[in-house]
C-alpha cells in the first residue's frame, strides 16, 4: 500500500505541476525544456535517499514519528518534509537570483567541472578509497528542543534541509546549473519545491512504515554499506561525465556519446513529448572536436577504471589478509 501510494502521489503531484504551466518565457526566450527539468528535479530529490546527505535523516524522522499514533505520526512526518522543502526552495530562489545578477549562464561549463569533481571525490569517499569528513549536526539547537512536537518536527526539517545543499548528487548540481542559467526566480522557486518534495517523500514513507509498526531503519542499517557502495560507483560514473562536460569542447564530445544519442532516439521512438529531448548545439570546428573526442573517451575510461583497479586491489589484499 505504501509503494502504491508513492506511485499514485508521484503521478498526481507531477501532473498538477505540469498543469500549472510547462514553459517559461525569460527575456523573450521560451524555455521549452522546463517540462523535463520538473522530472529531473523530482527524480534528483528521490535519489538523495541513498546518499549521505539524506540517508541519515531517516534515523531522525523515524524515531520522531514512531509510537505517536497514525494521525500524529503522519502529521509530524509531513511537517518535517514541509520544513525541508521550504529550505530547498529558498536555495533555489537564491541561486536563480545570483544567476540573474551575475549572468552565470556564461560560466556554466565551470559549474559542470566543479560539480563533476565534487561528485567524483565524494564517490571515492563512499568507497573508502579516500578519507573525507563531511560536516554534520552534532546536536539540535536548544530553541528547537524546547518546542512542541509538531513545531519541533517542522523546525527540524527547516534546519536539516541545509544538510542537502552540499550534497554530492550530480543531478542536484545539474539542477542548480540550469536554475542559475535561467536567472528566473519563478523557475528557481518551482523547481526547488519539486526537488524538496522529492527529498521529503521517501522520508515520509519511512515514517508511515514506522507508524504502522514496520521499522525500516533496521534493514537500512544492515544494508547501509551496500547502499553507500552503490551510490559511490554512481557518483564516480556521473561525476566523470560532468568533469569532461566542464572541459573545453567537452559538451560537444558528450553530445556524440551513446548516452545523449541513445536518449534522443528513445524519445523519438516512444510517445514521450519532444520537450524531453536533449538539445544539441552547432559544432563550428569539427576537426578540433574530433581531436578532443578520442582524448576525452580515453580520459573517461581512466577516470572510471582507476577507482575500479584500486578498489579491486584493496579487496584482494583484504581477502588475503
Amino acid at each position: 500500500m505504501v509503494l502504491v501510494s508513492f506511485v499514485l502521489f508521484s503521478l498526481i503531484f507531477l501532473g498538477i505541476i505540469f498543469s500549472l504551466g510547462t514553459n517559461f518565457t525569460i527575456d523573450g526566450k521560451e524555455h521549452t525544456t522546463y517540462l523535463s527539468w520538473i522530472v529531473i528535479a523530482y527524480v534528483a530529490g528521490l535519489s538523495m535517499i541513498v546518499l549521505p546527505c539524506t540517508l541519515p535523516l531517516v534515523f531522525i524522522i523515524v524515531p520522531l514519528s514512531m509510537g505517536k499514533g497514525y494521525k500524529k505520526g503522519l502529521s509530524m512526518a509531513i511537517l518535517f518534509g514541509l520544513g525541508l522543502t521550504i529550505t530547498i526552495a529558498s536555495y533555489g530562489i537564491a541561486i536563480s537570483a545570483i544567476g540573474q545578477s551575475a549572468s552565470l549562464d556564461q560560466v556554466s561549463t565551470i559549474m559542470f567541472l566543479i560539480a563533476g569533481v565534487a561528485a567524483f571525490v565524494f564517490g571515492l569517499s563512499q568507497l573508502k578509497l579516500i578519507s573525507l569528513k563531511l560536516p554534520s549536526y552534532s546536536s539540535t539547537p536548544k530553541f528547537i528542543q524546547k518546542r512542541g512536537e509538531y513545531t519541533k518536527s517542522f523546525f527540524m526539517g527547516l534546519l536539516l534541509g541545509n544538510a542537502g545543499v552540499g550534497c554530492p548528487n550530480p543531478l542536484f548540481y545539474w539542477l542548480l546549473i540550469y536554475i542559475a542559467g535561467t536567472g528566473s526566480i519563478e523557475v528557481g522557486a518551482s523547481l526547488g519545491v519539486v526537488h524538496g518534495v522529492g527529498r521529503a517523500i521517501p522520508l515520509i514513507l519511512m515514517s508511515v512504515l514506522a507508524v504502522i509498526g514496520i521499522n525500516a531503519t533496521k534493514s537500512l542499517t544492515v544494508k547501509r554499506e551496500s547502499i553507500e557502495r552503490a551510490s559511490g560507483w554512481m557518483l564516480i560514473i556521473i561525476g566523470s561525465f560532468l568533469i569532461i562536460n566542464g572541459l573545453p569542447e567537452g559538451h560537444e564530445w558528450y553530445e556524440e556519446t551513446f548516452v545523449h544519442q541513445g536518449w534522443n532516439n528513445l524519445v523519438e521512438m516512444t510517445p514521450i513529448t519532444s520537450e524531453f529531448e536533449m538539445k544539441e548545439h552547432s559544432h563550428g570546428h569539427d576537426e578540433e572536436i574530433e581531436e578532443f573526442k578520442n582524448f576525452y573517451t580515453v580520459l573517461l575510461a581512466v577516470l572510471i577504471a582507476s577507482p575500479i583497479f584500486v578498489y579491486s586491489v584493496r579487496r584482494i589484499r583484504g581477502v588475503n589478509a
